[in-house]
């Protein structure tokens, strides 16, 4: 199938990775993968390996603060808000005004927020650079793209911060 022939988030994500010069282009995935852990059984990996977007609401303006994580993680908002303040939660609607993705697509990059919205603010999580090889939602729940979690930190030019709860 042609790029073209797939949906408007996967073409943006696959055009950004293609201008950014990454080695590897997304996948489709015959079956969607909404959650972390659909995404790493589909792909024979570990839970931990699956970069899973996680999408806050800053209070002081509204805007969108995305963290980049393991899939096998869970944000410390406490940690977070260090970084942006005040948080809340993000709806559906919410997430896809602010990122121009459904929940279970989020992708770290190729965005297309609503008109006079800002791209999110972006953190990725040091946890990630436990793995070799991470995969990251690509624009919709059946796409993935794969790389390091440098990679990750490169294609955003994202600050990778220590903000997941700390294990039992």
């Amino acid at each position: 199938m042609n790029v073209m022939d797939y949906p408007d988030g996967f073409r943006r994500v696959s055009q950004a990775l293609e201008q950014r010069q990454h080695a590897h282009r997304p996948l489709w995935l015959a079956e969607a993968a909404r959650t972390s852990q659909e995404a790493a059984d589909a792909l024979g990996v570990s839970l931990g390996q699956i970069a899973k977007s996680v999408v806050f609401r800053r209070k002081a303006d509204e805007a969108a603060v995305l963290v980049i994580t393991s899939g096998d993680k869970r944000v410390d908002e406490a940690k977070l808000k260090v970084h942006t303040g005040a948080l809340g939660r993000a709806d559906a609607d919410f997430v896809k005004a602010r990122t121009g993705f459904s929940i279970g697509g989020v992708s770290p990059l190729g965005f297309a927020p609503a008109d006079g919205q800002a791209a999110p603010q972006l953190f990725v999580d040091r946890e990630l650079f436990r793995f070799d090889i991470i995969w990251a939602a690509a624009g919709h729940p059946n796409g993935v793209f794969k790389m390091t979690p440098a990679e990750l930190e490169q294609l955003t030019g994202a600050p990778v911060i220590d903000v997941v709860q700390a294990s039992e």
